[in-house]
């Protein structure tokens, strides 16, 4: 028998909001993450906005000496974990160490650490190179000083699957207490590759939407004048743990992970099939996983990036999976506020699946303006939408051809 998952706690640094709160009711309230860019001076380049985390302060998690060694990703993470372990009840103890454990993932990695790096090497020389650059830049550190800062000895890595990396991480860590490896899993993702070079380099392969007078209405998945996603950064984590173990300790469980696909496209560098067979298999194997139908299915966080090829493709995924009941559901995708934040957005959109549970009601697709023929699901356009909501899935798709689904039940006390 797998065990049962639930998750007890949730932390989130967006670009609408630096704790859960504000995050939750930015996304309802359809605020856009999307403005200039601040990080480093964009003139020169043909994208010159991001959805940019803005006020963040490392010190609400760290010393000022960790947070010196620390990339910004690393940070991020870390003010994650630390609202997510507070969140569950967990912060002051009450969880066997040896039984708790870390997969905190990162598409990218320390990137601004690099950057600043080399241009260190090239101005100054190979001795002037910091020591710490190395576990600075690795993307597997963010799990590794989260495990350190909680004392947590149970299994302890990183995913890396570009954007699919949040919901790689979460399934693995789901799979993790089901088979008895652990008890309690801190999991999730993070990101801050709002520099020079992603930006730089994502646009140069036309990613990204060229809006730089309006970016605020840019990132419109679904709609028909969409022309490429935003680059957003920061950190989302869930604390899952063992069915018996929360409820010994008299936890407050948001929801059950039921589910978990996770799929491989084996077709393209960074495109998919028409039909996106690869994200289906991932719906699927999560329904299935879960013992559930489509039909038992009523809010789909979709991966919704505002691409010209996501879009539809992701739509008729979902149709070939739900059959008629496609048009029941209830789909949004929240990257329309805090925008595309790689390795992060998985695990945040999980985040927004457990509060759209919670809460009742499923956050909107903002800049919905006008409807595409090939985008034909309800994306509850610009207002949340309010229904009864039991299991919701979340999608993720990343560069390399990388599916994830999870699949999460309401919990009724």
């Amino acid at each position: 028998m797998r065990r049962r998952v639930v998750v007890t706690g949730l932390g989130a640094v967006t670009p609408v909001g630096n704790d859960v709160a504000t995050t939750w009711q930015g996304l309802l309230d359809g605020v856009s993450g999307a403005a200039p860019i601040t990080h480093f001076d964009a003139t020169d380049f043909s994208v010159r906005f991001a959805c940019e985390v803005k006020g963040f302060d490392p010190l609400l998690a760290m010393d000022r000496k960790e947070a010196r060694r620390a990339d910004l990703y690393t940070q991020y993470a870390m003010a994650a974990s630390v609202q997510a372990m507070a969140d569950a009840g967990l912060d002051g103890g009450g969880y066997d160490p040896n039984q708790t454990g870390v997969i905190i993932g990162s598409g990218i990695g320390g990137i601004r650490t690099l950057e600043e790096q080399h241009d260190m090497l090239r101005d100054r020389g190979p001795s002037k190179i910091s020591a710490f650059f190395v576990p600075m830049f690795i993307s597997d550190i963010a799990a590794g000083v989260v495990s350190m800062r909680y004392n947590a000895r149970g299994p302890n890595f990183a995913t890396v699957s570009a954007c699919a990396t949040g919901g790689h991480a979460i399934g693995t860590a789901f799979r993790t207490i089901q088979y008895g490896d652990a008890d309690v899993m801190i999991a999730g993702g993070s990101e801050a590759a709002v520099s020079p070079m992603a930006i730089g380099g994502f646009a140069n392969m036309t990613a990204l939407s060229t809006r730089n007078d309006d970016p605020s209405r840019a990132s419109r998945p679904f709609d028909a004048g969409r022309d490429g996603f935003v680059l957003g950064e920061g950190a989302g984590v869930v604390i899952l743990e063992e069915l018996g173990h929360a409820q010994r300790r008299g936890a407050r469980i948001y929801g059950e992970i039921i589910g978990y696909g996770a799929t491989g496209d084996a077709y393209h560098l960074t495109g998919q099939r028409e039909d996106h067979e690869g994200l289906q298999r991932a719906m699927r194997r999560a329904i299935e996983d879960g013992g559930i139908a489509p039909s038992d299915v009523q809010y789909v966080n979709a991966h919704g990036t505002s691409t010209p090829l996501n879009d539809p493709n992701e739509t008729r995924a979902i149709r070939a999976v739900f059959g008629e009941h496609a048009d029941v559901l209830t789909v949004s995708s929240t990257k329309s506020c805090h925008g595309h934040m790689l390795g992060a957005t998985a695990a945040v959109e999980l985040v927004a699946c457990a509060l759209a549970l919670r809460d009742q009601v499923v956050p909107p697709t903002i800049n919905q303006e006008t409807r595409d023929p090939e985008c034909d699901l309800d994306y509850s356009p610009n207002v949340p939408t309010r229904r009864e909501l039991e299991i919701a899935i979340s999608n993720s798709s990343g560069f390399g051809g990388h599916n994830t689904t999870l699949a999460l039940r309401r919990w009724h006390d």
